[in-house]
């Protein structure tokens, strides 16, 4: 399968970061116009939004146990020393945590939500002049390549985290430099992630999404940034899911070249057709 590239708007990279953004404020700007679909979109995040939170607060009260397990060789440094080591330990065991809860938060609640967020999705599309190419894909095999995909993305989170896990220890870096790589990182995978409902509908897979979302990368990050970090404010994941699914579509038409305004025809499809996977 070839997925089609979409050349990358003609403006500066900071620019296209902040066109990302937008598209998330849009989605919000749908989901005020349509309360009652949107609201739908809620109950999965809250259930879990719940498993997480609980998850979380776990790692925080015993943070202090587990930064003293992993730094051993500071028993007998000074207490100042020691404290000191031992609150960055913990600080890089809570980025990592919450690099991992936000991503596997947004991989469990789109497939509890699945039938949710499609239709939020599906409502999105129709606003904006339907699916070009779009294919039937029966509701099993859809969840079944939704969870291998959530899974997938989840792996890389824990990739990337364990080496940002380990920068957090160096000081300064790891408390400055860190958080911003792992937002980024956290980032593009939540957009990567969000954005399967759309290209599903128009039997694109995983590797299809991520090849297209890299020719416009800027835009892609500024609208997961910006996902990640509503997603750490408290029960902000929960507020922000399907607006987030909903910006996430828009992104989907952007990078595949389609119209993101109501009202507008829809082009013909670009490149070749796809069967779905």
């Amino acid at each position: 399968m070839n997925a089609p590239r979409i050349a990358a708007p003609v403006t500066g990279a900071a620019g296209r970061f902040f066109t990302g953004v937008g598209l998330l404020l849009r989605g919000l700007g749908l989901y005020v116009r349509s309360p009652g679909l949107m609201l739908l979109g809620v109950i999965p995040a809250l259930i879990s939004g719940a498993l997480f939170v609980t998850a979380f607060a776990t790692l925080a009260y015993f943070v202090d146990d587990l930064a003293a397990l992993v730094t051993p060789f500071a028993d007998d440094w000074s207490t100042t020393s020691r404290s000191l080591v031992r609150v960055v330990a913990g600080l890089a065991f809570l980025g990592l945590g919450g690099l991992l809860a936000v991503v596997s938060f947004t991989a469990v609640t789109l497939v509890i939500g699945d039938p949710f967020y499609e239709k939020i999705s599906e409502r999105v599309e129709e606003r904006l002049g339907g699916t070009p190419n779009a294919v039937d894909v029966p509701f099993w095999p859809s969840l079944r390549r939704s969870i291998a995909d959530s899974l997938r993305l989840v792996g890389l989170s824990i990739l990337f985290g364990i080496p940002l896990f380990a920068a957090g220890f160096i000081p300064v870096v790891g408390q400055t430099v860190v958080p911003v790589i792992g937002a980024a990182v956290g980032g593009w995978l939540l957009a990567v992630e969000l954005v399967g409902a759309p290209f599903y509908r128009r039997g694109m897979r995983l590797p299809d999404r991520r090849s297209i979302l890299k020719a416009d990368r800027p835009t892609t990050l500024g609208f997961g940034v910006a996902v990640f970090v509503c997603f750490l404010i408290p029960l902000g994941a929960v507020i922000v899911m399907p607006a987030a699914v909903a910006g996430a579509t828009l992104l989907a038409r952007r990078s595949l070249g389609q119209p993101i305004t109501e009202g507008r025809p829809v082009p013909p499809p670009v490149g070749t057709g796809h069967a779905a996977g």
